[in-house]
């Protein structure tokens, strides 16, 4: 419900009956609207981590890995996911619930690509003096990229999105950008 009509648009009442529930239930369990959006984000949100959990522990060199994870993290197809977590962001800055789960969801991916780069130059498959400096300035390139392709649909395609981030993560890791193709 909330991904269909978006955090402001959605109401208590629409989840209740979606789920078949009453209203009073909801607030049984969750006390405040803003407490039961932040669970159910945190829940739709667990879904995309589950997928770089799987990554994180999968046998691989650090440069598959790093492809791995700039392809995952990068939307795809009509990104309804992307939607939902630009909404969240959006909607976080009035609901400290939400804004306290996006953080640490975030925090989630920002730290797995470190650890990725911190492998990556320890292995010395690339140089990397500061893994989380480089993991900040990657995902806030792929944060604010996907933004533009997500809300503005005609302003870069999603194939321009992800050269534009595999030529940053080259020049960030010293690497040739066909490497991360």
């Amino acid at each position: 419900m909330i991904a269909a009509k978006g955090f402001g648009h959605t109401r208590t009442v629409d989840i209740a009956e979606a789920a078949g529930v009453s209203q009073a239930l909801l607030f049984y369990h969750f006390e405040t609207k803003e407490k039961l959006f932040a669970a159910a984000f945190g829940y739709a949100a667990e879904r995309d981590l589950d997928a770089l959990t799987t990554l994180i522990k999968s046998a691989g060199d650090p440069l598959d890995k790093l492809r791995a994870m700039l392809r995952l993290y990068s939307p795809t197809g009509k990104s309804k996911s992307w939607a939902l977590w630009i909404d969240a962001w959006a909607e976080s800055m009035r609901n400290p619930a939400l804004e306290e789960v996006s953080r640490a969801l975030d925090v989630r991916w920002k730290d797995a690509l470190a650890g990725i780069l911190r492998s990556g130059a320890e292995a010395g498959v690339f140089r990397c003096a500061d893994p989380e400096a480089a993991a900040w300035r990657l995902m806030s390139l792929i944060d604010g990229l996907t933004v533009q392709v997500t809300v503005h649909r005609r302003m870069i395609s999603r194939a321009r999105l992800f050269d534009l981030v595999r030529t940053a993560a080259a020049t960030e890791l010293a690497l040739d950008p066909d490497l991360l193709a």
